[in-house]
């Protein structure tokens, strides 16, 4: 069996994986960085999820980095797409100009961004990264763990990495069970976290957000490019939840903060709301950047209310399980699109827009769909120290314009307390939150001492993940995890240490600053 060491394994090549190998390898350090899909970037790119971000994002809230992914994204169209001179013009360039983001781009420019930012650490022959590799074991002695066997998903072939730290980057923290850790799973007890949207009573390993298997869209307004009808359609065609104000499939659904029964319509110019066209939510190309002769059709990335699947939880369960419902997952954006071509009701009384397509180039798969499911939630390490509602929900926070600050801050985010539709059939909690600091207690597990999380799988609970797993929140977790684990190495210490003792962690802190990570947001910020 082929074995490997290096410095610091990365489990995961997502969005916080893809940060955490920047930042580690940025100190020359040996890493390696695996990706189970065939594309690095996560919610990015494999899970076709255009960013959701804050509202001060243009000017700081972010890492250097971020915001260099950010910028090389719109120089990418600058250089490569026959843009009109005002698009081209425009510092702050939106490639789809939808409304959910100030940056709705495509996935495969988002993988070509990631790949060049990885290419000199790569060159270099301080970064190896592999794809199409699933852990599926590891080697833990003691409160260390030591290597972590994969499966290359084309040959079948195990080969080990043993590395001095490794970090679970991993869409549901899948190195947690596999070590030993300590986990939480689900909806925390109100009796437990003290949150007032905590769960009432015992816990419920259950209550997790629903996953969206997303799927690139187009319209061609002279085309009739109907699917076949799939096969589970007829049973989501009648699929009303019990929370739920309509047919899944509707142009109804529960307001994500009222709960109230929302009207959405699919194009702008059949509602006078712009922000209730479905399609330009996330869209991803708009005609309006190009000279006439050489628009395309517009493509949206269909990530909605309508293909939010919530029939179960794929965490800790038998495989077969996971397989049945991610098929399920799939079947009901199928059914979202196949409805949306043939029985929609349009507002000029007719049904259907057989004009809409897949883009299967665009997601870089075979029929159109993401690579992967988009995950918000997944597995959370039992932390040396846990972000609750208390510290950065507005409401219990009356007054403030920021959240409690941390003194271990490895970083910043700003988003709601957004928690879509659960798995036990918990309806949408969406509530304010605070701009906030990412402390390094939420890092570090509560015994292990070398497994780091990068990704959504830190040390906040089922109602703080809402706000924690967004697109830079998730790089900035990711950086700041890589940065950790090489600063150990450097420094021959351990991750516990680094918060124990005063002078590691502003050591720690200060390196951060050095490659550009915000700890604290500024004292003033635009309105």
């Amino acid at each position: 069996m082929k074995e490997t060491a290096c410095d610091v394994l990365i489990v995961g090549g997502g969005t916080g994986g893809c940060a955490a190998a920047v930042a580690a390898s940025s100190l020359r350090l040996r890493v390696v960085m695996t990706e189970e899909t065939a594309g690095i970037g996560g919610q990015l790119t494999a899970q076709a999820v255009p960013p959701d971000e804050h509202p001060w994002i243009e000017s700081f809230g972010c890492t250097a980095r971020y915001r260099e992914y950010r910028n090389a994204v719109r120089r990418f169209y600058r250089e490569h797409y026959p843009l009109t001179l005002e698009a081209r013009n425009n510092p702050r360039l939106n490639p789809g100009n939808g409304w959910v983001s100030r940056l709705c781009h495509e996935p495969r420019v988002g993988l070509a961004v990631l790949e060049a930012m990885l290419h000199y650490p790569r060159t270099a022959g301080w970064l190896d990264v592999r794809l199409h590799r699933k852990p599926v074991a590891a080697e833990v002695d003691g409160d260390t763990v030591t290597a972590v066997t994969f499966q290359n998903l084309h040959t079948g072939d195990l080969e080990v990495v043993r590395a001095r730290y490794v970090l679970d980057a991993t869409e549901l923290g899948d190195l947690l069970p596999m070590t030993g850790a300590e986990y939480v799973v689900g909806a925390e007890s109100q009796r437990d976290t003290g949150e007032p949207h905590a769960v009432e009573g015992d816990p419920q390993p259950d209550n997790v957000q629903g996953i969206t298997w997303c799927f690139a869209m187009a319209y061609d307004p002279e085309g009739d490019h109907t699917i076949d009808k799939p096969a589970q359609y007829d049973r989501w065609r009648e699929y009303q939840p019990a929370f739920w104000p309509d047919k899944l499939l509707s142009w109804y659904t529960a307001h994500p903060i009222t709960l109230e029964k929302t009207r959405w319509f699919l194009f702008p110019h059949e509602t006078e709301n712009p922000y209730r066209s479905l399609f330009t939510y996330r869209r991803i190309v708009c005609r309006d950047h190009y000279p006439p002769e050489l628009a395309p059709h517009e493509v949206t990335i269909v990530n909605w209310p309508q293909n939010d699947y919530f029939g179960g939880t794929i965490i800790d369960q038998p495989e077969e399980v996971v397989r049945q419902r991610l098929e399920e997952a799939r079947q009901l954006s199928l059914s979202l699109l196949y409805w949306l071509q043939t029985e929609a009701p349009r507002p000029d009384g007719g049904t259907g827009y057989p004009g809409l397509y897949l883009r299967p180039d665009i997601t870089g798969t075979d029929d159109g769909l993401a690579m992967y499911p988009y995950i918000r939630e997944s597995r959370r390490i039992r932390a040396v120290f846990t972000v609750t509602e208390h510290h950065v929900a507005s409401d219990l926070n009356p007054g403030a314009d920021r959240a409690r600050p941390f003194h271990d801050t490895v970083g910043v985010g700003c988003y709601r307390i957004d928690l879509h539709p659960s798995t036990n059939g918990t309806n949408s909690i969406d509530i304010g939150a605070l701009p906030f600091q990412i402390p390094l207690g939420a890092l570090l597990p509560v015994r292990l001492r070398n497994l780091l999380p990068a990704c959504k799988n830190i040390g906040t609970t089922h109602i703080t993940n809402g706000c924690f797993r967004l697109h830079p929140v998730e790089w900035n977790i990711g950086e700041s995890a890589g940065l950790l684990a090489a600063f150990c190495v450097n420094r021959g210490v351990q991750p516990h240490q680094v918060r124990e003792d005063e002078s590691l962690l502003s050591e720690y802190q200060n390196l951060l600053r050095a490659q550009g990570i915000e700890l604290e947001w500024p004292q003033t910020r635009p309105v």
